[in-house]
């Protein structure tokens, strides 16, 4: 007796094989709808057009088709229930034990950047959502799938009941997990087409989904002893061209580097530590970048993230090879520097693909019972939104060490200090309860590194609330400096500014990062 299977596919990759198998090894009849048919009524394979089968024609361009009594109960009918089976029979309802669908490409459609709305509701399915459903409900007596990946495992389990029985549940369970995330990604695209422009209360939505497919386990987490996967479209942003495997840690620092890189336009280097900038410069190439970042602190960049918004040539991949790193980040490498980083062959070296801060969500921070939701910090320096407070404007060149600084300060770790001179760091204090305290860790760090304070500029996360720090500053040789402003005693700290006859700039503006 012919068994029925129903194929309705977007997606035909290797479906001719699956069901020539399907007929001639394993006697099934095959139910289809519109192109699924043609192409396998095209390939020589015998087919009946569900609305034969059904004896209701296609309506609505092709909106109404498989939403069928005989569609539905020929799947949800369970094969132990009497009841059932005599109520099929009643009705001429024929079991479908095999259910063959993959859906619309509704994430693909609203991805295109010239997708219309009425094109991306077009693009909605809903019978075959509707058959998946039922098939992995009614998955004790009914095989269903949704991914052409598992045509072979369901050959091959075809001819052993015990093998397919637990093969079924296997589908069922990756068939809701792939009508959830279909449901998830209409609910974001109408949300999305709804919602006011990104930055605003009214931006996040009501009921916060998250649907991603896992990319690949993870050695481990942040420790050895913690379990950990990578979800989503990294590797959609990140190509990995050579190195060990990606750890929990080093995608947390490609993360922060990129976003740090991301601030600035003309040629940049950036070299990070557990997230935190430990140096960075812009210069008119590379390797002057290269040589004035590596100076602000030459022993933190060991096993950090060298990153970088230009071609690396074979002179500074050079440079790189002689410290160990662990990741080297760059839109794309000569095929000299490629061959120079290839004899370090642990080192992992990532291209940084155009379009990947469109891929980003928005911030997310897990918390005891739900989570946290921001939009990014992605406030560009606007020097024309900052106001000076002080009797002494800043000169030229402090407005582009100030400017800097705050591109930079940006990206630390609260409470941050940055002093830097004009288009390079100095010294770096990130992490401290106290902000007096950071910076004393940023002057050191600048001795440290036989590096002179005298003439450069602070820049402070957020507001600095006592004059003490802002003399301090002074002491170690600033001469100006950069801050949110908004202290109860700002007075006291524009004061003292004037006393030591430094500019200040408030910004109105606090970049926290916890």
């Amino acid at each position: 007796m012919d068994k029925l299977a129903l194929i309705s596919v977007s997606d035909k990759d290797g479906l001719i094989e699956f069901a020539r198998e399907l007929t001639s090894r394993h006697d099934y009849r095959i139910l289809s709808t519109g192109g699924t048919a043609k192409l396998l009524i095209d390939n020589g394979l015998s087919v009946t057009e569900v609305s034969d089968y059904t004896g209701f024609p296609e309506l609505m361009e092709g909106r109404i088709k498989t939403l069928h009594p005989k569609i539905h109960g020929g799947i949800l009918c369970r094969r132990d229930k009497p009841e059932h089976l005599a109520q099929a029979l009643e009705h001429e309802i024929g079991l479908i034990d095999l259910v063959v669908v993959n859906l619309y490409p509704f994430e693909e459609t609203v991805a295109r950047s010239d997708v219309t709305f009425e094109e991306a509701v077009e693009n909605i399915d809903i019978g075959g959502p509707s058959m998946l459903r039922s098939a992995a409900k009614n998955h004790a007596g009914v095989t269903v799938v949704c991914d052409p990946a598992d045509y072979h495992r369901v050959l091959a389990a075809l001819d052993d009941e015990e093998k397919l029985a637990q093969l079924r549940g296997e589908l069922a369970l990756k068939t809701f997990q792939r009508t959830a995330d279909y449901d998830r990604a209409i609910s974001a695209y109408l949300n999305q087409w709804q919602q006011p422009d990104a930055g605003t209360p009214e931006s996040l939505p009501e009921r916060y989904q998250i649907g991603f497919k896992q990319a690949g386990k993870l050695r481990y987490g942040e420790n050895p002893h913690q379990q950990a996967a990578l979800y989503g479209s990294f590797f959609d942003c990140f190509e990995q061209l050579q190195g060990k495997q990606l750890s929990f840690c080093n995608i947390l620092d490609i993360t922060a580097a990129s976003s740090l890189i991301g601030e600035f336009e003309k040629p940049t280097l950036a070299i990070l530590k557990h997230t935190n900038p430990c140096g960075a410069a812009s210069a008119p190439d590379l390797m002057d970048a290269w040589e004035q970042a590596f100076a602000t602190d030459r022993q933190a960049p060991f096993g950090g993230i060298i990153v970088v918004n230009r071609l690396i040539e074979e002179d500074l991949a050079g440079e790189i090879a002689k410290i160990f790193c662990e990741i080297v980040i760059a839109p794309e490498y000569s095929e000299e520097a490629l061959a120079r980083f290839a004899k370090k062959k642990n080192l992992r070296l990532m291209v940084a693909n155009e379009g990947r801060e469109d891929q980003a969500l928005e911030d997310i921070r897990s918390v005891v019972g739900g989570i946290l939701v921001q939009d990014h910090d992605r406030k560009k320096v606007d020097p024309s939104d900052y106001k000076v407070v002080t009797r002494r404007e800043p000169t030229d060149e402090e407005w582009k060490a100030l400017l800097f600084g705050w591109r930079v300060v940006k990206h630390v770790k609260s409470n941050a200090m940055v002093y830097a001179a004009a288009e390079r760091t100095l010294g770096i204090g990130a992490g401290q309860m106290s902000r007096v305290d950071a910076s004393r860790i940023a002057v050191w760090k600048a001795a440290e590194a036989g590096l002179s304070l005298k003439g450069s500029i602070l820049a402070s996360d957020a507001l600095i609330p006592f004059a003490d720090g802002l003399v301090a500053a002074a002491e170690a040789g600033a001469t100006a400096a950069i801050q949110t402003g908004g202290s109860v005693r700002d007075d006291e700290v524009i004061a003292a500014a004037d006393e030591h006859n430094m500019a200040m700039v408030f910004t109105d503006l606090r970049h926290f990062r916890h």
